[in-house]
């Protein structure tokens, strides 16, 4: 916990792994190709140990599990794995104890990606997480030499409390038709963050006050196909993973006056860019943020043009937008927009 609130913005870390047995990872034979969902509970306990979180609730299908954990998430993939935490976790401890879990199963770290925006309270932050500089030198580290393509950047803002920070590394240069957006939003408006507290002496657990938030925020709404596992923190904050066949989305929520936060991720293929409009504008009037930050990774102009499209007839405009290319995850574009008061 920082000294002035609770750090709402997350670090995420993305490892990809390929085979030594190529039926260990043919993701067409979902019976054999179970890859890194084969790593047991204790193992990943262990791993979370290290980050300084825990799991407060699970939920799978075919594809992957989905894990809510007490700051943020985790996804298991057979050949991938993605962990989002907040607050003062230690994030990257956790790249040196997966490489060496995958090895175990026969498998070997392909591409990492790890992204952040700017710690709201970077005073109160841990190493390695004590500047970027040093998140950088740390997984230079602890990457074998085998990810030779790396690539560090910090994408500018005109909202010097926006930038955005990105780090990859592979062992090839392999674009995917797949494109993650991640949004960032702070200074809520507080009648809806409002509905992230809980009342005094409600008599429910994290679950059912959860569900209770995801129906009175119509969070639901956003992917109505999406299965959705929800937790609620006391006295406040509100976590949520949805999962919809292969793909998740996955909204986190700091609601405290003064550093309210809240995220929402989520991925989908480069031609889906009328649906990321409609789900950015739902995300939008849930929250109704002051400050909105958009980034898109692995997607074309078809996708990531759409944005400013989509938000600003809501009222927010857009100050900026960057890109840069990096190895393996392709074109990053980072967008940021503000209300028309500020």
């Amino acid at each position: 916990m920082a000294v002035s609130g609770f750090e709402g913005f997350e670090k995420r870390l993305e490892l990809h792994f390929f085979g030594d047995d190529p039926t260990e990872m043919d993701l067409n034979n979902l019976g054999r190709g179970l890859g890194l969902r084969r790593l047991d509970f204790d193992s990943l306990q262990q791993v979370l140990h290290a980050v300084q979180c825990t799991v407060v609730s699970a939920v799978g299908n075919l594809y992957f599990d989905s894990y809510v954990l007490s700051e943020s998430s985790l996804f298991v993939y057979p050949d991938k794995i993605i962990i989002k935490t907040c607050g003062t976790t230690q994030l990257l401890k956790s790249v040196r104890p997966l490489i060496h879990h995958a090895r175990h199963l026969g498998l070997s770290l392909s591409s990492v990606r790890y992204t952040r925006g700017n710690y709201i309270f970077p005073e109160s932050q841990p190493f390695p997480h004590t500047s970027f500089k040093d998140e950088v030198v740390y997984l230079e580290d602890s990457l074998p030499n085998s990810l030779r393509f790396r690539k560090a950047s910090v994408m500018p803002s005109k909202i010097p409390t926006h930038s955005w920070h990105v780090f990859t590394a592979s062992t090839e240069i392999d674009l995917g038709d797949v494109f993650t957006i991640e949004i960032c939003m702070t200074e809520l408006d507080k009648v809806s963050a409002g509905k992230f507290f809980r009342r005094p002496s409600d008599g429910k657990n994290g679950d059912s006050a959860g569900k209770e938030m995801t129906e009175a925020t119509a969070i639901g709404n956003i992917n109505p196909s999406a299965l959705i596992c929800d937790y609620a923190f006391d006295p406040c904050g509100y976590s949520m993973n949805g999962i919809d066949g292969d793909r998740y989305s996955t909204i986190h929520v700091t609601p405290e006056d003064g550093y309210s936060y809240a995220s929402f991720e989520t991925v989908g293929s480069r031609h889906g860019g009328d649906d990321i409009a409609r789900v950015l504008k739902k995300v939008a009037q849930i929250f109704r943020p002051a400050t909105m930050s958009v980034s898109t990774t692995s997607a074309g102009r078809d996708v990531w043009g759409r944005v400013a499209s989509a938000l600003e007839p809501l009222g927010l405009k857009r100050r900026s937008c960057a890109a840069d290319e990096f190895p393996s995850a392709g074109t990053v574009v980072y967008q940021t927009f503000t209300t028309r008061r500020k």
